[in-house]
């Protein structure tokens, strides 16, 4: 049992998630403060098109590599450690891009930003440790929903900016933020025990992964512009293959894998990691697709918005599933975490149903995204609650980063996805149709109810949060606690 001053207090329960949920929030936002600039990059570091674009992958591509990894380095020596580390990689890259002018060290900065998205994992777990059953919920569901937060609100913020000051400014704000959020969870977040944890860091396995999914995703990302049966794109792909099936036997073999392959494929796990990749892609979309559809000319039956007023109009989503958070805690109080991802799918695949009701309307554009935001708060929410009752308390941090990878794989998907259907039917002016919107929702569409059918065939689950204290299944794990006891004491497992 930890010692007693390692626990948060009643008092500090409050300002423990919320210097957690506000760190999350800025690893959030530094991934979507680049995606206004994208047609102005190339000016901008003084390159071409195709070097520029580097910018954006290179964040993409770190933010989904590091989970896994952070979340193994978590369970092994402490999250909040993690945190810090992961936010000093936020401030250093952002102080990198901030003085940057051309196009390597704005790359090298942007990788280094990625490497902070880890936080929102890492974070979760740490709820698990130091909070009681009762408060996870609530506390998961916000944590959770600052990955939408921080991409709905950071368009908006960008966008902003750049009509007004310096690039780099958004460079310079990040790392503000950064160390702000830094000195929050050195001040709120109490310290980890220092009690000797089983086990070490596999570095073939991190070596191996971190290979593996550069070779996956990166033809992912880049398939459109390189073409999808160029040479290269061919060989990651087949690549990719030889490498993961080598490091999951590798996995299997090591007496301390970086991800339990075994746990990894346990029925729960399994269909939740399933559900995040296309929940993942069914979120990105919003961003992707109504954002270019509310900018497009009206000539080309597109709305004809400029991109502030276009990242305006969909930041409300961030704010909706911010207010949904404590909504989502109580759907997993009293129905299960089961019964809030199907929720969460459902709200998704109807907001995308509507928006193709109402392609022509500003306002039910906006609206759209609020219901999407909804389902987002849901299902992200409750994503993880399944995920922590299906793995060992050891494994949970690197379990949930393994989740949050797959939902980048969803991402990158519909980036690629959509960016070829866009390109695939262009009018005169080299703009997309409406025609071409209309299938990006429609796949948008399938994907969440892809992830509906995907939650029926989870374990039946019970009212109650004791599915997060281990047991998939959702029947309730009771908790005993000698009179007296701190109530924000971890009990033994």
């Amino acid at each position: 049992m930890r010692p007693r001053e390692h626990q948060p207090s009643e008092q500090r329960t409050g300002p423990f998630v919320a210097a957690l949920a506000f760190a999350g929030f800025v690893a959030a936002i530094t991934q979507t403060v680049a995606v206004p600039l994208i047609p102005k990059w190339p000016s901008l570091l003084h390159t071409s098109a195709l070097s520029a674009s580097w910018v954006v992958t290179a964040a993409l591509l770190a933010g989904a590599i590091v989970n896994p990894i952070a979340g193994r380095l978590a369970d092994l020596y402490g999250k909040r450690l993690v945190i810090l580390a992961s936010l000093v990689l936020l401030a250093v890259g952002s102080l990198i891009c901030a003085v940057s002018d051309s196009v390597v060290p704005a790359v090298i900065g942007r990788a280094v930003q990625g490497g902070s998205l880890g936080i929102i994992p890492v974070g979760i777990s740490l709820f698990r440790d130091r909070l009681p059953a009762e408060k996870r919920g609530a506390a998961t569901a916000v944590m959770s929903s600052m990955l939408g937060v921080g991409a709905a609100l950071g368009q908006p913020f960008s966008a902003v900016v750049v009509a007004h000051f310096d690039w780099h400014l958004l460079f310079w704000f990040t790392a503000v933020l950064a160390v702000a959020a830094l000195l929050c969870v050195v001040v709120a977040v109490p310290r980890d025990d220092n009690k000797a944890r089983k086990g070490s860091f596999d570095g073939v396995g991190a070596l191996g992964l971190t290979v593996g999914l550069v070779c996956l995703l990166l033809p992912i990302s880049k398939g459109e512009e390189w073409g999808w049966t160029a040479g290269r794109t061919l060989g990651l792909f087949a690549a990719s293959v030889v490498v993961l099936a080598a490091w999951s036997v590798w996995e299997r073999r090591s007496a301390a894998p970086l991800i339990d392959v075994r746990t990894s494929v346990r029925r729960t796990v399994l269909i939740v990691n399933g559900a995040a990749v296309l929940l993942g892609f069914a979120t990105y979309a919003m961003t992707l697709t109504i954002t270019q559809l509310l900018q497009s000319p009206s000539a080309d039956d597109g709305l004809g918005q400029s991109a502030l007023t276009a990242s305006l109009l969909i930041a409300p989503s961030g704010l909706v599933m911010l207010a949904m958070s404590p909504v989502a805690a109580r759907v997993l109080v009293r129905h299960g975490a089961k019964a809030c991802l199907a929720a969460g799918s459902a709200f998704m695949a109807g907001g995308w149903i509507m928006g193709l009701a109402s392609m022509r309307s500003l306002w039910m554009l906006a609206i759209t995204g609020c219901v999407i935001g909804v389902g987002v708060a849901l299902a992200y929410a409750a994503m993880p609650m399944l995920i922590a009752a299906a793995v060992p308390a050891g494994q949970t941090a690197a379990a949930n980063g393994l989740n949050t990878l797959t939902r980048s794989i969803g991402t990158s998907s519909c980036s690629a996805v959509v960016a070829a259907i866009l390109a695939g039917a262009a009018s005169s002016q080299g703009t997309p149709t409406l025609g071409a919107f209309r299938i990006a929702f429609l796949c948008a569409t399938a994907a969440a109810l892809l992830a509906l059918c995907a939650t029926t065939l989870l374990p039946s689950a019970q009212r109650g949060l004791g599915h997060a204290d281990g047991d998939p299944a959702g029947r309730r794990v009771p908790e005993v606690r000698p009179r007296g006891q701190n109530h924000y004491k971890k009990s033994k497992r």
